[in-house]
């Protein structure tokens, strides 16, 4: 009788061995992990007779080395106290994986609802990370409890960010909370996994890349709910804000017959950003609500009215002004011009196939320098600064930073009286951690004379920064 009830066995240790006889002085077959499910198929002594699927060998394993199942749907209600437990314990994802996999088989399939996939998806989504970010022999053990889980289905992919690889959840359990009728508080973990930044793939095409924001942007549009708690709602908050930022660059780069839906995304972007409770801020929320900064503020240019097909900034007698006109498909040519233009020739001309955001444009008092924000990435804004060099115009490209951090931008905050100096802001991030700094630059060089954390601690700054840059900074 106990062989016939006796149907699967789960592992509930890691690297036990599959022996080939009932003996610890048999050869092993394999060795399993916690996690790892077993046929069983028979009872010899303190062993059982079992039949792994996973490497498909057949072999013996100590019976107090497994827990036993017969999948009956009485069995359901113990299968569901044991995920419940598991989780939310670090560790124990495969285990926990496993286990929910059987109260699927056990369950009967009306009483199957939201919160055994809401579980499911927590558990796979942070064995993913887990197997992302741990080294030496926690890594090898993670490895091999992903190895586990993905028998059960759970899928992974990775993605390579500056050298970096993410391992990620494909999220199938979390897409069933969404479609289910469930709480509030999962269907907002689900979008906020769904969603994830560092998930994003970088080989996307500028279409699928254009899609695959808006359908993020819906899911959290979806999760949204007046009944959340503070945490869950900042959270939320903060994820749109980076999305609708990354939208708004796609809308400017892609326009098409969206020719101002750009602008409406910044403006979302913004309006995110600024809906954040800084005071209900979780601690482990705060360097992902910096990044989010971040992200708008590479964008923030987008939420100012402007047309970004054919531009012109008349010049005037003394001072130059600019024109954008097309390049070759997809490329921008930005044009330094005088009053005389299109008459007379350009001064300068500079194609990119970065967004360019001609509201951004400043002109010292001599008009002698110009400074233009040009965007490449959804998270990387560059200031172009167009210099008079005796009798001829130069430009100069600045980026956030020359040791390539994950994201980050600079702009122009103010000209310094006299024509020899300009002020500059730079927010990157680098290794996980965001930097700001506020820098007073030489207008020839353009090398940083001065820097400081806060505009106040850098007087220069603190008494010429323009009214048009704090106004519209974030």
């Amino acid at each position: 009788m106990l062989e016939v009830l006796l149907s699967l066995a789960i592992v509930t240790q890691d690297q036990i061995p599959l022996r080939a006889a009932p003996t610890e002085t048999t050869a092993r077959h394999a060795t399993l992990w916690q996690g790892d499910s077993l046929e069983v198929r028979g009872v010899k002594g303190d062993y059982l007779q079992v039949y792994d699927h996973r490497h498909e060998r057949a072999g013996y394993i100590r019976a107090t080395q497994v827990r036993t199942y017969a999948l009956q749907p009485e069995d359901a209600p113990r299968l569901k106290a044991i995920v419940d437990f598991l989780k939310d314990t670090p560790g124990a994802e495969a285990m926990g994986i496993s286990h929910a996999a059987a109260y699927l088989k056990a369950a009967p399939a009306k009483t199957i609802d939201a919160d055994i996939f809401d579980a499911l998806g927590g558990m796979a989504d942070r064995l993913a990370r887990r197997a992302s970010r741990q080294t030496g022999k926690a890594a090898e053990t993670a490895v091999a409890h992903l190895e586990v889980a993905n028998a059960y289905g759970i899928a992974t992919y990775s993605v390579e960010r500056n050298g970096k690889v993410t391992l990620c959840y494909d999220g199938e359990a979390f897409r069933r909370v969404l479609a289910l009728p469930a709480a509030s508080e999962q269907k907002a973990r689900a979008a906020l996994a769904l969603t994830q930044h560092d998930c994003v793939k970088p080989t996307l095409t500028p279409q699928e890349r254009l899609n695959l924001d808006v359908w993020r942007s819906q899911v959290l549009d979806q999760a949204s709910g007046d009944d959340l708690p503070d945490v869950l709602k900042n959270r939320l908050r903060i994820r749109k804000a980076g999305i609708w930022a990354s939208l708004a660059y796609q809308y400017a780069r892609n326009p098409g017959d969206k020719q101002m839906a750009f602008n409406k995304a910044g403006e979302r972007a913004l309006q995110a950003l600024a809906s954040v409770n800084k005071t209900e801020l979780a601690d482990s929320d705060i360097a992902t609500y910096n990044e989010a900064a971040i992200r708008v503020g590479a964008s923030r240019w987008a939420a100012q009215p402007q047309t970004l097909a054919q531009t012109v900034r008349q010049a005037t007698p003394g001072k130059p002004g600019i024109a954008l006109t097309a390049g070759q498909p997809g490329e921008t040519c930005i044009h330094v011009i005088d009053e005389n233009y299109p008459a007379k020739p350009a001064l300068l001309s500079r194609c990119t196939y970065s967004v360019v955001w001609p509201a951004s444009l400043s002109t010292s008092r001599d008009g002698q320098a110009m400074t233009l924000a040009v965007q490449p990435l959804d998270t990387w804004r560059e200031m172009w600064i167009f210099k008079k060099n005796q009798a001829r115009w130069e430009v100069d490209v600045q980026p956030p930073a020359d040791d390539a951090p994950e994201l980050g931008y600079v702009e122009f905050a103010g000209w310094v009286p006299g024509n020899q100096q300009l002020l500059a802001v730079r927010e990157v991030v680098t290794n996980g951690r965001s930097n700001t700094s506020f820098e007073l630059w030489s207008q020839d060089s353009l090398t940083v004379e001065k820097r400081a954390d806060k505009p106040g601690n850098l007087s220069l700054f603190y008494r010429w920064q323009d009214p048009q840059w704090k106004g519209g900074t974030v």
